[in-house]
């Protein structure tokens, strides 16, 4: 603040024609210009508690900003989550729909757990949910390695003729598991020699052309295809060729 000393010069002013001086509020006639430097220091009153130093414009401005922000962060948030969810739903549907190919497939026919797996991973599932989902037909005994196992054994066995070594061959080739397959093939009757022999005894009523020589040829060849032992298609081929009387001596045939 400025301070002025008194001066007794009004009356010179009015003497010499000039209007009268008129001071500011404060200022009185005669007081001397003083430096700020020589003001004492400046008492400043109590801050009145709850009064934002910064003025209601400025709390305004900052607490726009502030919400904005917050406003933004929830948004991003919001997205977030809306993605995590999308997410989530196309992995639903596509789970679901990899269940309706499996199930489709399997009321074609039967399926073993490996097969299944290659259905599954076709679909584009990941192994986690494709292993998920094949506990899950397990224990809805869609998936039944058992059963097939039983299957194989009546198709290839019981209605195709074939020996131990081709259902096991087919068994392998639908990629059972290793101990169902061992036990059920246990569990097929020891008739090999006998069901050979009689593969064998009907095959040769159509090679009554053929010497004996290439008979048993083409009787070995079929019985080994169809998955006999060799012990056994050796016991076949000599029962069949003496069925027909003519032994296992070579016989050589006139036209």
């Amino acid at each position: 603040m400025v301070h002025f000393e008194p001066q007794d010069d009004a009356a010179e002013r009015t003497d010499a024609g000039l209007a009268p001086v008129t001071y500011l509020h404060g200022a009185a006639p005669g007081m001397k210009r003083r430096s700020p430097l020589e003001v004492g220091p400046v008492e400043v009153g109590p801050v009145e508690v709850g009064v934002d130093p910064l003025g209601p414009a400025e709390v305004d401005r900052f607490s726009a900003a502030a919400a904005t922000k917050a406003e933004a962060a929830a948004v991003t948030a919001d997205i977030a989550l809306d993605d995590d969810a999308l997410a989530s739903a196309e992995a639903i549907d596509q789970r679901e729909r990899a269940e309706k190919v499996l199930l489709h497939r399997l009321r074609g026919r039967s399926l073993s757990t490996v097969e299944a797996l290659l259905v599954l991973s076709a679909t584009g599932v990941d192994s986690g949910e494709a292993s998920e989902i094949i506990a899950k037909f397990i224990e809805l005994n869609y998936l039944d390695e058992a059963k097939l196992a039983d299957q194989i054994i009546h198709s290839h066995n019981v209605r195709k003729g074939l020996g131990r070594n081709g259902v096991e061959a087919e068994m392998r080739r639908r990629k059972l598991d290793p101990s169902v397959m061992m036990d059920k093939l246990e569990e097929l009757p020891d008739d090999e020699a006998e069901r050979a022999i009689d593969l064998a005894t009907k095959r040769i009523g159509q090679m009554e052309r053929f010497d004996d020589q290439t008979i048993d040829r083409r009787l070995t060849g079929f019985l080994m295809r169809k998955g006999y032992s060799s012990s056994a298609v050796r016991l076949a081929v000599k029962a069949a060729m003496d069925s027909r009387g003519g032994g296992a001596a070579s016989r050589v045939r006139f036209r």
